[in-house]
């Protein structure tokens, strides 16, 4: 039983961060992809989506390490 409540814990663990690196890029995709679904240019949310991917890239490069320790809110926007 304790095996589960690791492998699930680990599970959340990697989910904050992919989550953490990836979240705005995936937003501002989803939010391009909904603008031109409806007809619109979705020209600020793919660059939006270019500069998140571009960021998250080279954060992991430099080696900044993030966790739950270093966490604030201004990464999730």
């Amino acid at each position: 039983m304790t095996e589960y409540i690791i492998i699930t814990a680990l599970i959340a663990i990697a989910a904050i961060g992919a989550v953490t690196y990836f979240g705005g890029t995936v937003r501002a995709q989803v939010g391009g992809m909904a603008q031109e679904l409806s007809g619109h240019k979705a020209t600020a949310s793919i660059g939006d989506a270019e500069s998140s991917a571009g960021k998250a890239a080279s954060e992991g490069k430099a080696g900044k390490q993030k966790g739950l320790a270093n966490y604030d809110n201004k990464t999730a926007k």
